[in-house]
This record gives C-alpha cells, structure tokens and sequence, in this order.
C-alpha cells in the first residue's frame, strides 16, 4: 500500500507573525506559492473562532491561489454554526474537523467523535453534501474514535501524531507505544475504507517513522516548518522535509517488497 506521501503545509504561523504587528507582512498567499514551489502537495489553514492568525479574507485568497495552482486547500476548523457556513461559503477542497478551545495555544488532542457523534454526523453530511468538501476527522490513534469517525461518514481520519512527537522528543520510552497505536489506528481506518492523514508535531526527527506508517496517505506539517523556515528559508525548510517523507517512503516499498 505503499504510496508517495502527499505533504499538505500548515500557513498558520505565518499569519501569527503578520497579526503580531497589525499590517500585511508577511504575506500569507506569497508565503503559499512558495510552499508550493518547494514541493507542498496542499495548503492547510486553521482558521478558529477568535481570528488569531487566519482570517476570513486570508480565505479568499487562499482559495484563489488553490484553485489557480490546481492543488487542495484543507480548511481546519471547529465543529460550530459559524464555521460550517463559512465552508459552506467558501467551499474549500477538504475541510478537517477539529477541537478547539479558545485558550489553547494549539489543538490539544483529536475530536470526541464517539462522545459528540450525533453533533459531528450532521455537520460531515453538510460539508460534503452541500458544499462538495472531502471531510476529515482529526483523532486520537484510539480504535473507538476511528470506528465512530467511519459511522460519522468521514471520508478521511488525521491521526493525531501529538503524543508520539513528544515522547519521541523527549527521548520517553512510550514513543514505542504511541507509534504502534498510529499503526493500528491507520490499518483499521483503511480497512474501514477511510483514507489515512497524520499530523501534529512532525520535525524532521519524528517524520521518518510516521512516514513509513503504509496506509498514511498525508502528512500535515505546520508550526515546525514556519519556525525553521526563519533560519534556513520557508523552501530549504519544505524541500527538505519533502526529501525526508520521500526517502522514508522508498524504505517503506523496499521493506514491502521484500516481505
């Protein structure tokens, strides 16, 4: 099932740095050319309850730009009125579900699916029905919210590659186990006829061994790429990055092949 990784590039923080001084630099649609240029597959954009990076009209140029470059916009999102209309509104390539907290600096964890079914089903039918959107469910590696996310009739799952990161960072004897979660998770997911994205917390260091998970189809890279982007530029950071996912996905079709 080995496959090239799709490499889908998180903008946020670069809308972060521009809100920080109030004016227009730096330039969210230029920074997503660039990412384009430098071998991102997609652009994704979280744009959250109180504005504080991505904001309403960053959207329309995003979708422009997406459309013109023939490559997916995924807009991240809660699951509220609000942001249902704004999809709705803008109807971006794929839109990714996630939980969000108006005091967390990032998303913590993946989507109660199991617990907030019958508040997650109508909105999926939504943004797929009416607004043509291929809908995923950002979750924990948690064999329940994978099964729930299915019934939800999501089309895809992001295991939420958080905890992983972290441990791996930390250098925490549970990375092993956390990474054999995201591989149970992503091979029940596919059986399940759910396509497999991951994302949270990806560095060059920890990209290697989620990239070799099979049934992973995408990668969402953001906050590390933006901050490495500031010592070594937004393509050296991507380009590089792309080289990993590649090169770890090669490995992977060997180590298939020769089973």
């Amino acid at each position: 099932m080995s496959r090239r990784l799709r490499l889908g590039v998180n903008i946020d923080h670069v809308a972060t740095v521009r809100n920080a001084r109030g004016g227009p630099a730096p330039d969210l649609i230029r920074a997503a050319a660039l990412a384009f240029a430098a071998g991102a597959d997609g652009i994704t954009a979280h744009l959250r309850e109180d504005r504080r990076h991505v904001r309403d009209a960053d959207l329309d140029g995003l979708v422009a730009l997406t459309r013109s470059a023939n490559r997916p916009l995924n807009l991240e999102m809660a699951v509220t009125d609000e942001m249902v209309a704004v999809a709705l509104t803008h109807r971006p390539h794929a839109v990714c579900l996630v939980p969000e907290r108006r005091e967390e600096r990032t998303t913590e964890g993946g989507l109660d699916v199991v617990g907030q079914h019958n508040w997650i089903t109508p909105a999926v039918r939504r943004l797929h029905e009416e607004g043509g959107a291929r809908v995923s469910l950002f979750i924990a590696a948690d064999k329940d919210q994978v099964s729930a996310s299915a019934d939800a009739g999501a089309q895809v799952v992001e295991l939420h590659t958080g905890a992983y990161c972290d441990a791996l960072r930390d250098g925490l004897p549970q990375a092993e186990r956390h990474l054999a979660a995201l591989y149970a998770a992503a091979t029940q997911a596919a059986a399940l006829g759910l396509e497999v994205h991951a994302g949270h917390g990806i560095d060059y260091a920890s990209v290697t061994p989620v990239a070799e998970i099979p049934e992973v189809v995408e990668l969402n890279i953001g906050h590390f790429l933006i901050g490495e982007a500031i010592f070594v530029g937004l393509d050296a950071a991507i380009s590089r990055m792309r080289a990993l996912m590649d090169a770890a996905r090669s490995e992977a079709n060997v180590l298939e092949q020769e089973a």
